[in-house]
């Protein structure tokens, strides 16, 4: 008998994992009936190519065979030699009795006792991937005419892969495209100051990210990057760049990193471990979805701190998550969000914000940096508040090298910092 087979695999098996690309409901309920049908935990739909099998749609238990929908295994590992040759859906009452299927590593990697199968064919009858159902114990009563049911449900799905196929295509370009970019050595670099309010000197400068033909939101592409399974590789190669401008930095001057909590917990360490700068380093977390309470997270921060690095967090007073991380990181240092910033001098409620966490600001033993300075009406309300240091058009835009960064010309309104008095309301 001719069999597929879907394993895990060793973890050289394994390819990048990206987001799940998001399906029709319809096809999600398919797979429902089918596992129902057939009395299984999990079933899926995936797609091949020549390299990997791109497990898109899964419907079921799929935490408990180690897979989620995203995850892509190397073709060879995932495919029964013989399974292309044939159109006949494949059944397996019992895995551990299938030579076959055991030489693939399923049954002992995924604890696979049972299996179904069948190949799906897009409108041109070119073979797109495997529809199937995964059972952890052997399934005695699963029989050879159950594979009608599969290779209906393979048949109904001719239209929905289509759709599919077309997003899949779309993130395989994009996956090349950021591949590229980080092959090259990632994207440019741009430093921008941050200028102490109290005598207008330049206190540090971060480093942002500039992408090809994108003049507008670079996020974009980091959001791109982690859908295909490349977020924390593309920030390590901006950060890499970044670090070689640390032997420029004036001696008193800080230089600014951007690093997602993933980052942090594993890559980031390994670049920063050989600087003996560190103490010149401030890392800025960015996303706050809660990453306080991840082991890895809260490990990459007491390490970096340990090499002398400073920890910043990012767009603070924009919401629950950002004051809990505060609360639970302590950081050295809180930007106030530009959000907040903006209209600060004619703003309440942005005003009471901003004084608010500068007070827990100072209680914890932390500086604050606001974000977003446009106008001298915003400087002097930020500055009446309390906060000593700011960032922003206003002080200075960003600048294609520390040294342009840092010199006396691109901070404008340098003098403006030391004339304009605190802000009376």
């Amino acid at each position: 008998m001719a069999c597929a087979a879907l394993p895990l695999g060793p973890p050289r098996s394994l390819g990048p994992e990206s987001e799940a690309i998001e399906a029709d409901p319809s096809v999600t309920e398919l797979l429902g009936v089918l596992r129902r049908h057939l009395g299984m935990e999990l079933a899926f739909l995936g797609s091949l190519d020549e390299q990997w099998l791109v497990l898109q749609v899964l419907d079921g238990d799929a935490a408990s065979f180690g897979v989620r929908a995203g995850s892509t295994i190397r073709r060879e590992a995932a495919v029964h030699p013989q399974v292309l040759g044939q159109d006949e859906p494949v059944i397996i009452p019992d895995a551990h009795r299938d030579e076959r299927l055991g030489r693939t590593g399923m049954v002992d990697t995924l604890g696979v006792g049972s299996y179904a199968a069948a190949l799906v064919f897009d409108n041109d009858a070119d073979v797109y991937g495997l529809v199937g159902c995964l059972g952890h114990e052997p399934h005695p009563r699963l029989r050879p005419r159950d594979g009608r049911f599969v290779g209906l449900l393979a048949a109904f799905l001719s239209d929905a892969v289509i759709d599919l196929r077309r997003a899949w295509e779309s993130r395989s370009r994009a996956s090349r495209v950021v591949s590229d970019l980080i092959d090259a050595g990632g994207p440019d670099i741009v430093f921008q100051p941050v200028v102490d309010l109290r005598d207008g000197t330049v206190a540090g400068v971060e480093a942002l990210s500039r992408f090809p033909g994108s003049t507008g939101d670079p996020e974009g592409w980091y959001t791109v990057a982690g859908q295909v399974g490349l977020g924390t590789e593309l920030e390590l190669a901006a950060i890499r760049r970044a670090l070689a401008a640390v032997r420029d930095l004036p001696p008193p001057v800080a230089l600014s990193l951007n690093a997602a909590p993933a980052t942090i917990a594993s890559g980031l360490l390994g670049l920063l471990g050989t600087s003996r700068t560190c103490h010149r380093i401030i890392v800025e977390i960015t996303e706050h979805e809660h990453f306080s309470t991840d082991p890895a997270v809260a490990r990459g921060i007491a390490a970096l701190r340990a090499l002398g690095a400073r920890i910043a967090v990012d767009d603070m007073g924009t919401g629950y998550a950002g004051l809990e991380q505060l609360i639970r990181i302590r950081p050295e240092i809180v930007k106030l969000d530009y959000v907040i910033t903006h209209g600060v001098d004619v703003d309440p409620a942005r005003q009471a914000v901003a004084a608010a966490i500068v007070s827990v600001a100072r209680k914890i033993g932390c500086q604050v940096i606001a974000e977003g300075i446009e106008t001298a009406a915003e400087l002097r309300a930020v500055r009446g508040i309390g906060i000593d240091y700011g960032q922003g058009f206003l002080l200075g835009r960003p600048a294609g090298s520390v040294r342009a960064a840092c010199s006396p010309a691109a901070v404008s309104l340098r003098t403006a910092c030391l004339r304009a008095g605190p802000s009376s309301g």
